[in-house]
């Protein structure tokens, strides 16, 4: 009875009794683990993403780097074609110019540089036009010599024409053979001359020559006693 009312008094007292102490430290350890279950609670929902707001920012950033990969890959791809284009245009013209298929010997079997197949690129377009302009000159006096023979061929025509209406015409004229005879005579009589007064052993010395005998034996007077003395001596032949 002492006892257990010395028990009961302490647990009235203030739970001061063996009792009293173990339903306090109870309580309190229950106290404990619900404030560390409340803080580990409001950190686990302050740690937990919003899944509306951060998705979209997420896909935003995603997306935003797939387009930035895209804009590289495609530049990329752009300026490796470029690179191809460039390339293919130089092999191109190694193939096309004759010059740059020709083998260098300072070279050896160095492979062209960029800079040099374009100087021999160059080099050989304005070859092609000094070509070209030449061509073109030489078509130009062929069409000159073309009109002239056209020319000719109207006369002649009107010539033969002429013989055919009046056949009897050209029966007092000087046949062919007295001209010749007269031609050569005159040629010869040059040819004299020309043969005493050209040296011919060299060019300097034919084009020094030359000037100074046309100026002394090919003036009108010369030339005009040259023919008269032709025809004095084909006088039987003309009449």
């Amino acid at each position: 009875m002492t006892r257990q009312g010395e028990d009961g008094g302490a647990a009235r007292r203030g739970g001061r009794g063996p009792v009293g102490k173990t339903l306090f430290v109870e309580s309190s350890r229950k106290g404990s683990i619900v404030s560390r279950a409340n803080s580990i609670g409001s950190t686990s929902a302050s740690s937990v993403p919003n899944t509306d707001d951060e998705d979209s920012d997420y896909h935003q950033e995603a997306y935003k780097e797939t387009y930035k990969d895209r804009r590289r890959r495609a530049h990329t791809q752009a300026e490796q074609k470029r690179r191809d284009a460039i390339k293919k245009g130089y092999d191109d013209l190694q193939a096309i110019v004759p010059t740059c298929q020709q083998q260098d010997f300072s070279l050896g079997s160095q492979k062209l540089s960029k800079a040099i197949v374009l100087q021999k690129t160059i080099d050989y377009i304005q070859f092609l036009h000094k070509e070209k302009k030449k061509q073109e000159e030489e078509v130009s006096t062929l069409r000159k010599d073309v009109m002239a023979l056209k020319i000719m061929k109207v006369n002649y025509e009107q010539i033969v024409k002429a013989h055919q209406d009046n056949p009897n015409e050209g029966k007092d004229q000087v046949s062919d053979q007295v001209k010749f005879n007269v031609f050569q005579g005159i040629m010869d009589s040059l040819f004299q001359s020309f043969n005493a007064s050209i040296s011919v052993a060299s060019f300097q010395e034919l084009s020094a020559c030359v000037f100074s005998w046309i100026e002394e034996h090919c003036k009108p007077q010369t030339l005009r006693d040259i023919v008269i003395g032709v025809l004095h001596q084909l006088k039987s032949q003309l009449y």
